[in-house]
């Protein structure tokens, strides 16, 4: 299954597959097999980086469920504006091999939404919790606020997030995704129990990273 947020790419791949291939057998004939393997290989790796496999969150309600694909790369305590002091970060880096299609935490309702321009360093560099691009996201419902944020990394430079201010949302429904390697950081109030540990591996819609 692949991700509608990747069918613009994949056109795009595809044409330039054929551009290539097309151009080597009218001007480089002695070169068709290299831009055939070349063409081949790049429309399988954006069909491979697009796909968008079922999930199926687990059954206990009372849960935060990771946002993304990836390794955790950073569990620490902070301050935040918007679930208060004390919270808890887990930043979750995806590398270009892992699925890119971003899912939601918890059930609620959106009642922030933030764009913020910056810079394009790594994402697993820590300096760039601050200062890299992203798309801030905040979700309520009765029991608690939830703060996460697609974060841009260096080869990322497109952050798609189809979420409107006020809609009622729900755990595990895709919601968009950052293209070519980047970073989810999700942020918990003080309240609620962080179940992960940095090193580990999540899976969007399924993984629980925290309780509540």
């Amino acid at each position: 299954m692949l991700t509608p947020y990747g069918y613009p790419t994949i056109l795009k791949t595809a044409c330039i597959a054929i551009l290539l291939s097309g151009a080597a057998h009218l001007f480089a004939k002695p070169l068709l097999p290299e831009a055939l393997i070349f063409s081949v290989s790049l429309l399988l790796f954006a069909l491979y980086f697009f796909r968008d496999p079922m999930r199926t969150p687990p059954d206990e309600k009372r849960t935060v469920l990771a946002p993304a694909d990836g390794k955790v790369l950073l569990v620490k305590v902070l301050n935040n504006h918007f679930t208060g002091p004390s919270s808890t970060l887990v930043s979750i880096f995806m590398s270009p091999f892992n699925v890119h299609v971003n899912r939601i935490p918890v059930d609620g309702t959106v009642t922030l939404l933030s764009y913020h321009q910056g810079t394009f360093m790594m994402a697993f560099d820590h300096r760039s919790l601050e200062s890299n691009e992203k798309m801030e996201i905040g979700i309520e419902n009765k029991e608690l606020k939830l703060h996460f944020s697609q974060v841009s990394g260096f080869l990322a430079r497109r952050i798609v997030c189809s979420l409107q201010q006020g809609e009622q949302v729900e755990r595990g429904k895709r919601f968009g995704m950052i293209r070519f390697g980047s970073r989810v950081d999700v942020i918990v109030p003080a309240h609620v129990e962080v179940t992960i540990e940095a090193g580990q591996h999540t899976k969007a819609g399924e993984t629980v990273i925290a309780r509540f």
